[in-house]
């Protein structure tokens, strides 16, 4: 999957540049660019380094996600790796996240009703490929400034008493 996913944003690329956001995606247009963040997780600290694009004629916006935790509390070095794809259900009236993780999880999520597009969404797990049934996924993102966004990732699988969570703050390094 992700050689697909690839080969959309070399597509992208081989097409001049970014296409502009279709009116359904317009709304996402803040997060188009470069961007570097702090990451707390609930089993450490890291540092990322992510890119959102329009791909597929603007129809889709895509980001690609690399996390790094170095070695901490008693745990190896981590790297995460993973490419996020937001699309607009018109059925639903609402955006769809599909994550391609590192780890093999594909998680869809769904925007919740009251979300406040791009200002303060929450997002909630349909579903995710390769997980235990039962897993429950949540993504928020919530605009800090211009230059810096906020998101918040937990996940819960089934007998888990405690989500992972992470939490990261973004700065924008370039449009």
């Amino acid at each position: 999957m992700k050689h697909l996913i690839a080969a959309f944003v070399l597509a992208a690329a081989a097409h001049g540049g970014q296409p502009e956001p279709t009116s359904a995606l317009k709304p996402l247009e803040y997060f188009a660019g470069s961007w570097i963040g702090e990451e707390a997780a609930s089993f450490g600290k890291g540092q990322g380094e992510r890119e959102y694009r329009f791909i597929l004629q603007g129809r889709y916006l895509i980001s690609q996600n690399t996390s790094r935790f170095p070695p901490q509390g008693g745990r190896a070095a981590e790297v995460h790796e993973d490419w996020t794809v937001f699309s607009y259900d018109a059925a639903r009236k609402a955006f769809v996240v599909r994550q391609f993780n590192s780890e093999g999880f594909v998680n869809t999520l769904v925007m919740e009703p009251g979300s406040v597009v791009p200002r303060k969404m929450r997002f909630v797990g349909e579903s995710s490929e390769n997980a235990p049934k039962g897993t429950e996924v949540v993504l928020e993102f919530e605009v800090v400034n211009d230059g810096e966004f906020a998101e918040r990732f937990e996940v819960r699988f089934p007998g888990q008493s405690e989500p992972i969570e992470i939490r990261n703050r973004w700065r924008r390094v370039q449009r």
